[in-house]
């Protein structure tokens, strides 16, 4: 029996990867499938964490002239079987980048950062100044690509750079560039989109659509931003996302590649495990891909863990959901009971439009690898005036634990109240429920506000979330619903306990004070618990067998951070 391959995490450079002989799943297939596609610009769109970066070093290191002569690394994998492709290898200029590491709070900061990107790539083609070709007029301008160039000269920088490798070896130059879409989305969850929108166009202009010298190019990220945003005029571009056909298995592992390494590493009794937590993703027509890091993790360690929901915080999914409004937030309660939820899809996110589009929020999470498609309406283009429905689902176990940490840390500011408050509502111990309950609010209440609702909105999309948190910690004792029909109305939220015999079933009804209607909190919680009575909530608890006594209703009433519970 051959000894199982070293596992080498977090190793991103291809060449280092093979010669040190570590676990490696060949996806140099990838090459040929791309090359004879012919496309001039290919965006391709993968959740984080899925290959991303080890293919386009892999990319980068079949094709560029710097790394003539060192295809034995090829040596063994598909792509070497075929003598055209070895005649290939080394003998492009190639320029490669990733926007990776573009993760800055301000605008300025970003584009520094990237500018700094930009004069490192000209610090190593240093050697093309010297040329004798190269004029006066060229030295200046490769002389300006500094630190604090002005937009002018870093927007043109690679298109620049493109024509003077062509001039040195005579050839187009391919250009590569990893998660190009880490910068928009630091941009929107830190404010600073619109001023980042104008610098990336005119960069993406230049490099990929006016750009005589280019042979080909490959851009990665998670999403597939709009067109009318960095992307205008560039028709040259041809977009692979997750819902695509194309290079469905040259990104993360299928079942048979995670079997077999399960069987050469002695884990084989495993496998089902493993398929409940890491399987689920969906490209194209292919199902049951595995995400490479929490197998190669898994592999390593033998553990089964989160481990690619923890690799990154998970800001703007988490700000998306967490100011979401109502209907958002109920579709997440319904996606964590694990049921399926029918939302329209749009597969260009357009960032400005996350704050109020839902179709953009579930864009981003099937694009981000947290939801999977199960089936989707089929809709000709002609006919498409609104994003079609597809009918979605959490992808895994392990995405489903992630979410369940994501929201316990809405109320990790108010962590001990919120605790307190759980106890409490076990207990049925008002005066306490009252206490933890005001705290909780008064430490979180702003986190739920999007700073751009009327203030009438924010207690519900307080109390919404609050129901997210009450599902988390108590989905193992209650099956808890939100705003459903039950009796002649609907209710906010009814905690069905899964053994009636021990716990009591609990109907929380939620309502802000009208000032109009009722002069006191106290009226206001005497409107919910009457609301209860009159649209008769519990009818459903009583129709499935638990006897009137053993449910509690309780009435919350909110004006601003306060908060009556009755």
């Amino acid at each position: 029996m051959l000894m199982a391959r070293k596992i080498g995490i977090g190793i991103q450079n291809f060449g280092d990867l093979i010669r040190k002989e570590c676990f490696y799943i060949d996806k140099t297939h990838f090459i040929k499938e791309w090359w004879e596609s012919e496309d001039s610009v290919t965006l391709i769109t993968r959740p984080r964490r899925f290959g991303k970066t080890l293919n386009m070093s892999m990319t980068e290191q079949f094709f560029s002239v710097d790394y003539a002569g060192q295809g034995e690394i090829f040596q063994g994998l598909s792509i070497w079987n075929e003598e055209k492709y070895r005649e290939l290898q080394g003998t492009y200029p190639v320029v490669s980048l990733s926007f990776a590491a573009v993760k800055e709070k301000d605008y300025l900061s970003a584009r520094n950062r990237i500018c700094q990107l930009l004069t490192d790539l000209y610090t190593r083609y240093g050697f093309l100044r010297d040329c004798e070709w190269m004029g006066a007029a060229d030295r200046e301008f490769f002389d300006s690509v500094r630190m604090d160039m002005p937009d002018v000269v870093a927007t043109f920088s690679i298109y620049k750079l493109s024509e003077f490798l062509y001039r040195y070896y005579g050839k187009k130059v391919i250009i590569l560039l990893d998660e190009y879409d880490t910068p928009m989305q630091e941009a929107y969850v830190d404010g600073f989109w619109g001023e980042l929108v104008g610098f990336t166009r005119s960069l993406f202009n230049s490099s990929f659509k006016t750009n005589p010298w280019l042979e080909r190019a490959v851009m990665t990220g998670i999403t597939r931003i709009s067109k009318e945003s960095i992307f205008s005029d560039l028709n040259n571009l041809k977009v692979v996302t997750t819902t695509s056909d194309e290079y469905a298995v040259s990104f993360g592992f299928t079942e048979e590649e995670v079997f077999a390494a399960l069987d050469e590493c002695g884990l084989s009794e495993e496998k089902g495990q493993v398929k409940r937590w890491y399987d689920g993703f969906i490209f194209g027509e292919q199902k049951d891909i595995y995400n490479p890091w929490s197998i190669l993790n898994y592999l390593d360690t033998g553990k089964i863990a989160t481990y690619w929901a923890n690799t990154s915080s998970n800001s703007l999914v988490g700000k998306l959901l967490r100011e979401g409004n109502r209907e958002i937030k109920e579709k997440f309660e319904t996606l964590l009971r694990g049921e399926c939820i029918i939302a329209p899809i749009d597969e260009q996110i357009v960032y400005n439009q996350l704050d109020h589009d839902e179709s953009a929020i579930w864009s981003l999470l099937l694009a981000s690898g947290y939801l999977k498609v199960l089936s989707y309406e089929r809709v000709e283009l002609l006919e498409r005036r609104v994003a079609p429905k597809y009918k979605l689902i959490l992808t895994n176990y392990e995405v489903e634990c992630m979410f369940n940490n994501m929201i316990r840390g809405w109320f990790v500011g108010a962590q001990t109240d919120y605790n307190d408050f759980i106890k409490a509502l076990l207990l049925g111990d008002l005066d306490a429920m009252n206490e933890y309950m005001n705290r909780v609010a008064l430490s979180t209440f702003s986190y739920f506000d999007t700073g751009k609702q009327p203030a009438r909105e924010e207690p519900e999309r307080f109390y919404h979330g609050f129901v997210l948190g009450l599902m988390v910690d108590l989905q193992d004792r209650y099956i808890i619903t939100s705003n459903l029909e039950s009796g002649f109305g609907r209710y906010d939220v009814i905690l069905e306990p899964r053994d009636p015999g021990a716990d009591d079933a609990i109907i929380l009804e939620f309502k802000v004070r009208n000032k109009r209607r009722e002069e006191s909190l106290e009226e206001t919680v005497e409107a919910a618990l009457g609301q209860i009575a009159e649209k008769q909530y519990s009818a459903g608890l009583t129709g499935r067998g638990i006897p009137k006594e053993r449910i509690r209703c309780y009435g919350f009433a909110f004006e601003g951070k306060e908060v009556l519970i009755g």
